[in-house]
C-alpha cells in the first residue's frame, strides 16, 4: 500500500506529508483499521536496560516530537516507541522550510530546531492514549536556555516525564540547537551526567521505580571523543547509548538538490558513520551498557549490520519515509535470521 502512496507523498512538502500521515495512521487506529496497513510481526524479546522488549525494532525520536500519534505508530508493530524530543516549554523551532527529501541518495536533510508543545502536553498526550508497551521520551533544551544552564532544562523535563515513561533519552546532539553539542565535551559532559544521574536516583526513591536514562549522541566524532565519552557513560552508571543523531557530512549528497542545505543529515548517507560509532561504542563499553543503534536503516540488512556491529536494538526514521511500515517487518526477520 505505501508503495502506492509514497509518489502523492512526495508531492506534498515534507512537513506537510509529516502531519498528514501522523493524522492518517490516528485516524485508521481509531477506526480500528490499523491491521490493514500493519504488518504482522512475530514476538521476538529482547532485555535491555532492564526492560523487556517485545521485538528488537523501535520508532526512533523526532517522527512524533509530542506524542500526538502514540497509538497509530505502536499499532504498526514496533517493539517501543520514543517520542520527543520535548523541551521545558513550548518552542517554534526553525523558520520554515526546514525539512528536505533527497531521494537519490535516500536521504533527509532537517533543521527542525527542537519544535514542540512542551514537556506539559506531551505527557497529557501519553495519559490519553491506549498504548501500555515500552515508551521512551528524548528530552532537550529549550533554545533560549544559555547552554551553561543546559543541566536546568533537562532535569525539569527528567522530573516531569519520570512517571510516564519506560526509559528516558538525554539528546546533546542535535546540530539544530545552537550550541548543543558542546554538552558532548568531557568537561561539559562529566557535569550533566552526574547531575541526571542524582536526579535519576532520588525520583527513583520517590517514584519506587527505576527508569533508565540513556545518552544519545552525534555520528560527528573522532575515536579519542568516542572514548572519552564511553568512559563517562561507564563512570556515571548510564544505562544505554543511542548511536547515533544526524551528521553534519554532506559527503555522498554534495550534488543533489537540497544538499547544501543547513541542518543534519539522516537516512543511507549516515548509515555507515553510525556504524562505525556503533562498533567502537561496543568495543569501548565491553558490555558494560547496551547499545541502541540507530541511523541509516532502509533494510533488513541494515538493521542486521547495526546488531552485528554490537547494537542489542535498532530505531527507524528516515527508512519509514522511504519504505513505510514493511520495514519494521523486514528489519525484524533480518535480526531474528542473523
Amino acid at each position: 500500500m505505501y508503495s502506492l502512496l509514497r509518489p502523492v507523498l512526495f508531492q506534498l512538502a515534507p512537513e506537510t506529508a509529516h502531519h498528514l500521515t501522523l493524522n492518517s495512521l490516528n485516524a485508521a487506529y481509531s477506526l480500528g483499521l490499523s491491521g490493514m496497513i500493519a504488518p504482522n510481526i512475530p514476538d521476538d524479546p529482547r532485555t535491555v536496560m532492564g526492560l523487556t522488549f517485545p521485538n528488537p525494532v523501535g520508532l526512533a525520536a523526532g517522527l512524533d516530537k509530542n506524542g500526538d500519534c502514540i497509538d497509530g505508530l505502536a499499532a504498526l508493530g514496533f517493539g517501543f516507541i520514543e517520542i520527543g524530543t520535548i523541551t521545558p516549554l513550548p518552542q517554534p523551532g526553525n523558520p520554515r522550510p526546514r525539512l528536505f527529501r533527497l531521494p537519490a541518495a535516500q536521504g533527509i536533510i532537517n533543521r527542525m530546531g527542537f519544535n514542540n508543545e512542551g514537556v506539559d502536553t506531551l505527557i497529557g498526550n501519553i495519559q490519553h492514549s491506549d498504548y501500555k508497551g515500552i515508551l521512551g521520551i528524548n528530552i532537550g533544551k529549550n533554545a533560549a536556555t544559555p547552554i551553561d544552564h543546559a543541566a536546568d532544562d533537562y532535569l525539569i523535563c527528567l522530573r516531569k516525564v519520570y512517571a510516564h515513561a519506560s526509559y528516558i533519552t538525554v539528546n546533546i546532539s542535535s546540530p539544530n540547537t545552537k550550541n548543543l553539542r558542546q554538552l558532548q565535551d568531557e568537561g561539559a559532559l562529566n557535569d550533566l551526567l552526574s547531575q541526571l544521574k542524582a536526579e535519576q536516583q532520588k525520583l527513583a526513591d520517590l517514584h519506587g521505580k527505576y527508569v533508565p536514562l540513556a545518552l544519545k549522541i552525534a555520528p560527528d566524532m573522532g575515536g579519542e571523543q568516542i572514548t572519552q565519552i564511553a568512559r563517562l557513560l561507564m563512570q556515571h552508571h548510564i544505562d544505554g547509548v543511542i548511536a547515533t543523531n544526524t551528521t553534519l557530512s554532506r559527503e555522498g549528497v554534495e550534488n543533489l538538490p537540497h544538499g547544501d542545505e543547513s541542518g543534519g543529515l539522516s537516512g543511507a548517507p549516515v548509515r555507515d558513520k553510525s556504524t562505525a560509532v556503533i562498533c567502537q561504542l561496543a568495543a569501548e563499553l565491553q558490555g558494560a551498557l547496551p547499545v541502541i543503534g540507530v541511523g541509516g536503516i532502509l533494510s533488513g540488512a541494515d538493521a542486521a549490520d547495526k546488531i552485528s556491529a554490537g547494537a542489542s536494538l535498532v530505531q527507524l526514521y528516515s527508512g519509514l519515509i522511504y519504505r513505510g511500515p514493511a520495514l519494521i517487518g523486514e528489519c525484524c526477520s533480518a535480526i531474528r535470521a542473523g
